[in-house]
């Protein structure tokens, strides 16, 4: 349920900018999910356990104790179901005591699991780091964090330890209490001569059973206080997945529809962001069919964020965009994906097409300066890591050849290229996307033939920004002391 909701359309990316929430969203989807279906199951197969025992021995315990009389100044009081009672308040006030000296291991079972998220998600990415580390000789500094991430999940486990120290006071002095109580209940009715020896031993274990079962909530009491907090991680995350879609309800958005004749306008477009607001100079844009438009601007004006507001990822702001009717543009990041499988998987149709011959796929990457990967179109990898940044993205300009989608938008991806490779990719582009609309969103005009029209993008600071994103967080924040040690460190 959960990776179905995470992977609704544009909703990771939106969770990713909503706060705490969206911090390692892998450990609530696989630990959590996982430890909190273990932690159902045990409690839940000892709750029954526990009610069978209940329902066999509350019968007999209670017929037992049927014929207890108190003898009190010269008057007799006879109690239905005494021993029964008994049971139910001593349970009863265990229970409370142990709720309330075990109560603090939620909060402190959620503060360990996020701070064991953030040391694991800092060791993911010393290791996807570790050329870069390894160049700037910056080992110390990557074990000074590390070391840091783990001194605060050794403080939220010491803080656990604690807290189950001072619950099994509780737990313990139940159990040794336990051992002498039915027969301290059941003493007066026996000295007074109104039950036998064996009619009190019997009492006794019919007591202790009926005890034992009762007992379930305290001898568990760590496991509910742990499942409660892995099920709140769970809770939370889930909620806050459907909150990403009516984040900032308060704040205006920007209005997407067709146009019937095939063009692509922006009319009086403004995205609004933390930082201010990011918009074309010029108010109204029309980019018709088969376009070539060239989108520049300052570093600082918001060159991503106009890209990902055309493609419905970041939907705040004012104004209109119209997109061609019919047409499904691609849309190329400054860094590519590649799903996990051969390299035929990665560069064939995904949209349910016919898939691209093989002669056709050499052909392209032949274009594009990757014939070598011809004869691995069949081997498994992680690609992203076998090829170089700029091979990443020739390898992406070549899927999207092999695709052919008639309207292309660009996040500069082509500006990391030396000029006889861009030169490459702008023929390729030329011969096998004729005739598509291509909007390249970069830092400068690389070839003024191939994109003789250019617009400039803009930044107005004094424009209202966007607030900071804030959806239901269940990550805990970290004790006072822990925050004091690590702005210290």
């Amino acid at each position: 349920d959960l990776i179905g909701e995470w992977m609704l359309p544009a909703r990771a990316f939106r969770l990713t900018h909503a706060g705490a929430i969206g911090v390692n969203p892998d450990q609530r989807i696989q630990q959590d999910v996982g430890h909190l279906s273990d932690l159902s199951t045990d409690l839940g197969v000892g709750l029954l356990q526990s009610f069978i025992l209940l329902a066999s021995f509350i019968g007999v315990l209670w017929s037992l104790s049927s014929g207890f009389v108190f003898h009190i100044g010269g008057h007799s009081l006879a109690i239905p179901g005494y021993m029964v009672w008994a049971a139910i308040l001593y349970a009863g006030i265990a229970s409370w005591l142990s709720w309330l000296v075990g109560r603090p291991l939620i909060r402190f079972n959620s503060d360990r699991y996020s701070r064991e998220a953030e040391l694991r998600s800092s060791v993911v990415r010393v290791n996807e780091n570790i050329d870069a580390i390894a160049l700037a000789h910056g080992e110390v500094d990557a074990r000074r964090q590390l070391e840091l991430d783990l001194g605060t999940v050794l403080g939220a486990m010491r803080r656990i330890y604690h807290a189950q120290i001072n619950l099994s006071w509780v737990t313990d002095t139940y159990g040794w209490i336990t051992v002498v109580a039915p027969i301290l209940v059941a003493s007066p009715v026996y000295f007074a001569g109104d039950i036998s020896f064996g009619g009190l031993m019997m009492a006794v274990g019919a007591f202790n059973q009926v005890n034992a079962s009762l007992r379930w909530f305290i001898n568990n009491i760590g496991a509910i206080a742990d499942w409660r907090a892995t099920l709140m991680r769970v809770a939370d995350f889930r909620i806050a997945l459907g909150e990403t879609d009516v984040l900032h309800d308060t704040e205006s958005r920007i209005e997407f529809g067709e146009n019937p004749d095939g063009r692509l306008t922006f009319e009086k477009l403004e995205i609004a962001s933390p930082d201010g607001c990011t918009k074309l100079a010029e108010p109204h844009v029309e980019i018709s069919a088969g376009e070539r438009v060239m989108i520049t601007g300052d570093p600082r004006a918001g060159k991503t964020l106009f890209f990902r507001a055309i493609a419905g990822l970041w939907p705040w702001g004012s104004g209109r965009i119209g997109m061609p009717a019919k047409e499904i543009p691609a849309f190329v990041p400054r860094t590519p994906y590649f799903p996990l499988g051969t390299l035929r998987d990665v560069l064939n149709h995904v949209d349910g097409t016919a898939k691209v011959d093989d002669a056709e796929i050499s052909a392209v990457l032949a274009e594009v300066g990757l014939e070598r990967l011809s004869s691995s179109l069949d081997r498994s990898a992680r690609w992203e890591h076998e090829l170089s940044d700029d091979e990443q993205r020739l390898l992406a300009f070549a899927r999207l050849a092999l695709r052919r989608p008639k309207w292309v938008i660009i996040d500069e991806a082509l500006d990391t290229f030396d000029g006889a490779t861009l030169r490459r990719v702008l023929s390729m582009l030329e011969t096998r996307l004729a005739g598509a609309t291509i909007l390249n969103i970069g830092r400068g005009q690389h070839n003024i033939q191939f994109f003789p029209r250019s617009l400039t993008i803009v930044k107005d600071a004094g424009r209202p920004a966007l607030k900071p994103a804030s959806v239901r967080a269940g990550a805990i924040e970290p004790p006072p002391a822990v925050a004091v040690r690590r702005k210290k460190k």
